[in-house]
């Protein structure tokens, strides 16, 4: 479904990004980990070029996403986002913030963007939620509507963006538990995360980044259980 080819991103003399190459299948859930200032989020925001490689292809569904001629925003819509911020709009309630890009971008009728926007609140276990305003929510719960925001506009896959690195400990599960349902579902999924027991249970592939390099990867099992490199080594040493 994505294709990576030889990538590279700099911000001014810092190179982020040294030719990773990555390929993502239909249904595969890719979890990258790594330490901070890895590349790891730069590599998933070049997925949907929120992030724009200097270098390399990103190649989505067989189109080349990084050609100037493509429309990216019509992509975009089939590209799921979620941010660590969650990113809602602080002037519209739950219901708003979720059917403003089905009605306005894929033309659904308001009725039918509340349907499933209520269906979706149902899923991530906030029906009771829909008429609230962001600030009326906790971190967990706006991060579950972020999540159904995202799924209203029926993507092909999901980009996770440390979903859960600005959320209290007790909140963290119930952001977790709403990504293995839908990994359960079969939505296919590129996850950056800290969260070492949730990449474990949930990914079907592990990625190892440092130093803006793929150093390995594998199953869960291969790079948790038999990491090769003395660098994943010592960075599963600190969990």
């Amino acid at each position: 479904m994505i294709e990576v080819k030889g990538l590279n991103k700099k911000f001014n003399s810092l190179h982020v990004l040294k030719d990773v190459d990555l390929k993502v299948e239909k249904g595969e859930v890719v979890v990258i980990i790594g330490p901070s200032g890895s590349g790891k989020s730069t590599l998933l925001r070049c997925l949907n070029l929120l992030e724009v490689p200097e270098g390399g292809d990103v190649i989505f569904e067989g189109i080349k996403i990084n050609d100037k001629n493509i429309d990216i925003n019509s992509i975009r819509q089939r590209m799921g986002m979620v941010f660590q911020s969650f990113n809602l709009f602080p002037n519209m309630n739950v219901i708003e913030n979720i059917t403003l890009s089905p009605v306005k971008l894929k033309k659904v009728s308001l009725d039918d963007a509340k349907n499933k926007a209520i269906s979706l609140l149902k899923s991530v276990g906030l029906e009771d939620k829909a008429n609230y305003f962001p600030s009326k929510l906790s971190g967990g719960q706006k991060q579950r509507v972020a999540i159904a925001r995202a799924l209203a506009m029926e993507p092909d896959v999901m980009l996770f963006d440390e979903p859960t690195s600005a959320l209290d400990p007790e909140m963290v599960k119930e952001v977790l538990n709403v990504m293995k349902k839908l990994a359960e579902d079969g939505m296919t999924m590129v996850i950056v995360t800290h969260e070492m027991n949730f990449a474990k249970e949930v990914g079907d592939r592990i990625v190892f980044m440092d130093g803006g390099t793929i150093v390995e990867e594998g199953t869960p099992e291969e790079i948790f259980n038999n990491p090769k490199s003395d660098r994943l080594k010592e960075f599963l040493s600190h969990f």
